[in-house]
């Protein structure tokens, strides 16, 4: 089987792991956003940013060793102890950062603005999240994308299982079941939401113990300092990410009048959930596509099958951006029903486009990883940080969310632009730069125009998607027969 076959095979299997996970997450939105369940939109804001600090912490804890793995699990004769190396460190120093974080429970509460009892949740969760990162490493390295799969879906499955119970359903069963009236506890449902998330967490670490059953209890000290020295830049290039992934709603918090500042971080995380859409794509191709950049690296026609990759990428990154612009007011009535949140919505088309060039970033971020210089990782995505940060900081006051959501399109959009001028001196992919730019200026201009100008008018909309997927077929419908076959032609040997 061709090598693009089999990486599009790849990506469609961990695509279903990621997306339809985060498909039922979306009934947590629903959930989350009910009325009848968080009371106010300022509710949702406190449960947004306490995600928000996730999103750093996970950073944090896993600090590139997954990438790590990765590269020399590739390039070292036994991959046994490559495999054991990184999973025995990874799970003494989560121990050691999950122990200080309870001793220092209290100063961590007054430092966030968060109860005590939620960072207690929170550690566990990280703890137990930290603990799978390189049993989900392995099952990728392995190509077991179906098990992989499974997992993935069975810890979403529990976590919005125990969401409803605890949200919806608990406290009716505690005024007519004796022995249930101890677990409720009126206006808990905060908490309940990260209780759901900690049994879920713990589910899949269960799941993952035959991992750990069957490791070697060794660690190679050398092989540890190459990892952690090709690691570290990807932890400052990973905490810079979680700036633009979460910083801002953290700043929104900081920045915004006390009265409305948690009530716009819960409209803008509602709606921030529209653009998951290309999250998940962008998501579901790196997965797929992380391996395969490093046991391609050394094939003669390895960077011509890098170029290929990210126009596919973006060809139907090109086509989600227009589709979900077009239904985005059928989408908000089937994930955000409640209106108090739809003031957000102008945020969405920005987001979608800086999702795009997220995915178009993790493509282009081959050169460096593969060539060993992960320092320029951390070069960029500091770049981009510091974008963000400025723009967020200087503008958020007058602009509020609308601020938060161009930053991270302006840091994204950059990094890709750096990414790309810096591949062309250290590693030159000949990616077809005309074609690429065509896909994402008319998907773009069609999105917008339709949003601002014929939102509402699906002739209109449907028009513009069937141009985009006209075009497609008329650039692309060599590669698209191609990618039919199993054998592919000399061109991709």
């Amino acid at each position: 089987m061709g090598v693009l076959h089999t990486l599009y095979k790849q990506t469609f299997i961990y695509g279903v792991a990621t997306v339809l996970p985060r498909m039922l997450s979306f009934f947590l939105v629903r959930l989350h956003t009910d009325q009848s369940v968080l009371q106010n939109v300022s509710d949702y804001g406190d449960v947004s940013l306490i995600f928000a600090y996730f999103v750093l912490l996970n950073i944090l804890l896993s600090y590139g060793m997954e990438t790590a793995l990765f590269r020399f699990y590739n390039s070292n004769v036994d991959k046994k102890i490559v495999i054991s190396t990184s999973a025995i460190t990874l799970f003494f120093t989560s121990i050691i950062f999950v122990g200080l974080g309870f001793v220092f429970e209290t100063k961590i509460a007054e430092l966030t603005t968060l109860k005590v009892s939620y960072i207690r949740l929170v550690l566990w969760i990280l703890l137990f999240d930290a603990l799978v990162i390189i049993p989900f490493a392995y099952l990728r390295l392995k190509g077991k994308a179906l098990r992989y799969s499974v997992i993935k879906i069975a810890n979403v499955l529990v976590n919005l299982g125990f969401n409803v119970f605890f949200l919806v359903f608990l406290e009716d069963l505690a005024n007519q079941i004796t022995g249930l009236e101890f677990i409720y506890i009126p206006n808990f449902e905060v908490q309940y939401i990260f209780i759901a998330n900690l049994i879920s967490s713990a589910v899949c670490l269960g799941l993952m113990l035959p991992f750990y059953m069957k490791l070697q209890l060794r660690v190679d000290f050398n092989l540890l300092k190459k990892m952690l020295k090709y690691a570290f830049p990807i932890l400052i290039a990973g905490l810079a990410f979680s700036v633009n992934e979460a910083f801002d709603r953290i700043l929104l918090e900081r920045i915004l009048p006390e009265a409305t500042a948690k009530t716009a971080v819960g409209m803008y995380s509602a709606c921030y959930k529209l653009a998951l859409f290309m999250m998940l794509f962008a998501t579901a191709y790196r997965l797929g596509i992380e391996p395969f950049f490093f046991s391609q690296s050394t094939m003669p026609s390895a960077k011509k099958r890098y170029a290929r990759v990210l126009e596919f990428f973006v060809i139907l990154g090109a086509l989600i951006l227009i589709i979900v612009v077009v239904f985005i007011d059928v989408l908000k009535y089937l994930l955000i029903p409640n209106p108090a949140y739809w003031g957000a919505l102008d945020v969405v088309p920005i987001l979608l486009l800086a999702y795009l060039f997220l995915g178009i970033y993790h493509n282009l971020s081959v050169w460096y990883k593969v060539t060993d210089q992960t320092s320029y990782g951390a070069y960029i995505s500091v770049f981009g940080a510091i974008i963000t940060l400025a723009i967020n900081i200087f503008f958020i006051s007058k602009y509020s969310y609308k601020a938060s959501a161009l930053a991270t399109l302006l840091a994204y959009a950059s990094m890709s632009i750096v990414s790309y001028s810096l591949s062309t001196k250290h590693y030159p992919i000949p990616y077809n730069l005309r074609k690429t730019l065509m896909y994402i200026m008319v998907s773009s201009i069609f999105s917008l125009i339709y949003f601002y100008i014929f939102r509402g008018n699906y002739i209109v909309g449907l028009a513009f998607i069937f141009f985009i997927v006209g075009m497609i077929w008329y650039t692309e419908k060599d590669s698209l027969r191609l990618l039919k076959h199993k054998n592919e032609s000399k061109d991709y040997q």
